[in-house]
């Protein structure tokens, strides 16, 4: 089976493009162009058709064009888990964002039950030097790919957390708000952390015995001071903790605490310890076994993200990353500043040109 894919893409006032048409085949897309010409805000799109708020995590209200600043629109025909779809998403100014789904409205989280998406862009090239909370986001996107779910209950677990860490600030001492809080916090930590576990499981099982280019990584689930994660009576830690977490203002133990580690497996190093370059290699084999173990699960691969992808590989690892996506039969949507950066795929691909023009974006797809 061929992997899920866009086959139609449509935007309306959506940041720098007033209006865009795609027809897509399936095969991996490449958007050329200057830097600010528009390419990653076709890539945010995209994403904003699964779970969240997309590779940017940008609010509704700043994505809309300005300055006209009417609201925005992403409309796309997707082939997807089950078949056929068409699924939208939109924002009246000033009003939440609305999702539907073959003409009938839905959650953002049934756009996990349709398409599954994975991304990689170049703020996350630090994403081993920086502090555990982005890694705990690289994680949970994963985890959400591989579980719909996971969004739902990582949401009610942080509003959990949220309604308690205000009883520590206003120094309550009543145990009964804090009996119900953290037995709904224990419950729903119990799901977020299964699904981290899982997901890492089915990572590292993506990475044996494949025949990669790119570096395998071992991977573990750790705590603040580097211990491992045991999901095991959270309930009863947060109450033995109530006294410490009284003076802190805020919970000190919980899934919100957790890291993700990651060791270059052939050099047994860190990957904080790791040259730049292994670093983004790295993060690209976790997205690449994220992708085969979705193809293994599901019988179809994810659409891949890919901003910038190629800018810091060399020619022979461009064409391993390009192989693999076309093996793995995946709809990669990459974006670089030039064309000869993805020559290697030759017809394998469909090429577009973005260009910043007066009235806004405007894409043409290259066909010679």
């Amino acid at each position: 089976m061929s992997g899920l894919a866009i086959t139609g893409l449509n935007l309306a006032h959506f940041r720098s493009h007033r209006s865009m048409r795609l027809a897509l085949d399936g095969r991996p897309v490449v958007l050329v162009g200057g830097n600010g010409a528009g390419k990653t805000n076709i890539l945010e799109a995209v994403s904003l058709l699964s779970p969240g708020r997309g590779l940017r995590r940008a609010l509704s209200d700043e994505i809309a064009r300005r300055p006209e600043a009417l609201g925005w629109k992403v409309a796309a025909d997707l082939r997807g888990l089950g078949g056929a779809h068409e699924v939208a998403t939109w924002a009246e100014a000033g009003q939440a964002r609305q999702v539907r789904i073959d003409g009938k409205p839905a959650t953002q989280a049934t756009l996990g039950r349709v398409v599954r998406m994975v991304w990689l862009v170049p703020a996350m090239d630090r994403l081993w030097l920086e502090a555990a909370e982005g890694r705990r986001r690289f994680l949970d996107r994963l985890t959400l790919s591989f579980a719909p779910d996971h969004a739902e209950a990582a949401l009610a677990y942080e509003n959990a957390m949220r309604e308690r860490n205000r009883l520590l600030r206003d120094s309550v001492n009543d145990p009964h708000w804090y009996d119900v809080l953290e037995a709904r916090m224990a419950a729903t930590a119990a799901v977020v952390m299964a699904n981290r576990a899982q997901a890492v499981a089915r990572l590292l099982a993506a990475q044996q015995g494949a025949q990669t280019a790119f570096p395998r990584a071992d991977l573990a689930i750790v705590g603040p001071e580097g211990e491992d994660v045991v999901a095991a009576d959270l309930a009863a830690a947060l109450a033995e903790g109530r006294r410490r977490d009284l003076v802190a203002g805020r919970t000190l133990v919980g899934p919100h605490r957790a890291d993700l580690a990651a060791i270059y497996a052939a050099k047994g190093v860190a990957a904080g310890q790791c040259s730049t370059g292994e670093q983004k290699a790295l993060l690209i084999a976790l997205i690449l076994a994220n992708a085969r173990a979705l193809r293994a699960e599901l019988g179809a691969a994810p659409v891949l993200l890919l901003d910038e992808v190629a800018a810091h590989l060399d020619a022979a690892r461009r064409a391993a990353l390009y192989d693999e996506i076309c093996a793995l039969e995946a709809q990669a949507l990459m974006t670089g500043t030039e064309r000869e950066l993805f020559g290697s795929l030759g017809a394998r691909c469909q090429t577009f040109a973005v260009a910043d023009a007066t009235g806004g974006s405007q894409v043409t797809e290259i066909t010679a």
